[in-house]
C-alpha cells in the first residue's frame, strides 16, 4: 500500500482547526480571521478535498431527538481470513451500525451501534446480524452514559 503524502502546511492546519470547530464557517470568514484573501482560501480548501484531507461536511444530530437512545459496542468474532473484508462490508452496510473497525486480537471486529432501546438492539442481533455468514459469535457492551463522544482530531 503506498503510503500518501499530505504536505500540509501551517495555513492548512489552521484552515482544518477553523473547518473542525464549525464546517458551516465560510470562506469570507476564514480568510478574515487569517488574514488572507477569500480566493486563496477557497483554492486551499479545494485542494483540501482533492487531497482527500477534508473528507465530508455533515451536520452532528442529537441521537435522542431521533429516538436513538441506546448505543452499545458489539465486538464481532468471524471466520474471516486475514485480510478478507467480507463481513466487515457487510456489517457497514447495516443501518444502525454507526462504525466498523477491524481490530486485532481474538475478535475480527468492533462495531458501534445506535438502537432506540434493548428491544432494538435484541432485534438487530437476532434478525440481522444472525444472517450474516461467518460471525461466529459476538460479545455486547451497552453505555450506561456518555462522558464523551468527539471526532474532532488533534490538529498539531
Amino acid at each position: 500500500m503506498d503510503k500518501v503524502e499530505y504536505n500540509l502546511d501551517q495555513v492548512d492546519l489552521q484552515i482544518l482547526r477553523i473547518m473542525q470547530q464549525n464546517a458551516r464557517t465560510n470562506n469570507a470568514d476564514v480568510a478574515r480571521e487569517l488574514g488572507m484573501a477569500p480566493s486563496a482560501i477557497l483554492e486551499r480548501v479545494k485542494k483540501l478535498e482533492q487531497k482527500n484531507v477534508l473528507l465530508e461536511y455533515n451536520a452532528r444530530v442529537n441521537p435522542e431527538a431521533l429516538d436513538q437512545k441506546m448505543l452499545s459496542f458489539i465486538f464481532i468474532k468471524s471466520h474471516d481470513n486475514i485480510g478478507d473484508q467480507r463481513i466487515g462490508l457487510l456489517l457497514a452496510e447495516i443501518p444502525e451500525v454507526l462504525e466498523v473497525h477491524d481490530i486485532a486480537g481474538d475478535d475480527g471486529y468492533l462495531i458501534k451501534v445506535r438502537t432506540s432501546d434493548s428491544g432494538g438492539l435484541v432485534d438487530l442481533m437476532r434478525n440481522t446480524l444472525s444472517q450474516i455468514d461467518g460471525i461466529v459469535s459476538t460479545r455486547t457492551t451497552i453505555v450506561l452514559e456518555t462522558v464523551k463522544e468527539d471526532h474532532k482530531l488533534v490538529i498539531p
